[in-house]
């Protein structure tokens, strides 16, 4: 088992947005995490980041616990986080931006290294290192954002909405990109409002709904299952 969260629960001020889930991913697996706006997606993966402290439970990492650690701990842990929206630095160059994801390598040669393995995964982004990433596409950025997470070599890779704002083209091309991901070797924990697209790219599934797990299971048990696809699917 590679991540292991215990019954965690997180608050912001008075409001319980995590109520004490419990799920793990194990090593060469992708899971996803399902539910609507509210249901405490970003906010689980925020806490695995080290990006806002839980009020109980635990959170386990190649069976050493993380939580309470500086994020950049985490990082170096071998945990990367594509946040909601990309964030890009958008008057640095792509490149610049795929850099910052290596900050804590201080190695040129492995540098060098994950760059072509990046490049080797998005080659839309080849010919546009030099330009400035604020005036990339919504798709490109996406790829960029994965691609500097991907830069410090994580062992896991936490995805916060990737689809979110693309085209039905692109958002397949997104998914697609995780599936390559994980066949190089990189366990991925996902965030996604796409149901479809998360579950036929994913092994597990967890559904939330309000701060709780409401339902887990193969993906492929999930993607069939008539409760869900009527409420999730839209089928």
């Amino acid at each position: 088992m590679l991540l292991e969260i215990k019954n965690i629960k997180v608050s912001y001020g008075a409001a319980e947005v995590v109520k004490g889930i419990s799920l793990q991913v194990d090593k060469g697996k992708t899971v996803c995490l399902l539910g609507a706006n509210g249901a405490g997606k970003s906010t689980t993966l925020r806490a695995i980041s080290s990006l806002v402290p839980l009020t109980s439970g635990g959170i386990y990492f190649d069976g050493q616990r993380i939580d309470g650690l500086p994020p950049h701990h985490v990082v170096q842990r071998g945990v990367t986080h594509v946040m909601e929206e990309r964030r890009l630095f958008c008057e640095m160059s792509v490149q610049e931006n795929l850099e910052m994801g290596a900050y804590l390598q201080g190695d040129q040669r492995k540098l060098k290294e994950s760059l072509e393995e990046v490049l080797s995964i998005f080659p839309a982004l080849e010919k546009k290192l030099n330009q400035r990433a604020g005036t990339l596409s919504g798709g490109e950025q996406q790829m960029a954002a994965i691609g500097r997470a991907l830069m410090s070599r994580p062992r896991l890779l936490l995805m916060d909405e990737p689809t979110l704002g693309l085209s039905p083209l692109l958002c397949e091309t997104v998914m697609d990109c995780t599936i390559e991901i994980r066949r190089r070797g990189t366990s991925l924990l996902l965030s996604e409002q796409n149901a479809e697209l998360a579950l036929l790219a994913s092994d597990e599934g967890y559904i939330l709904r309000l701060g709780e797990i409401v339902l887990h299971g193969s993906s492929k048990e999930l993607i069939t299952d008539e409760g869900v696809r009527k409420a999730y699917l839209g089928i």
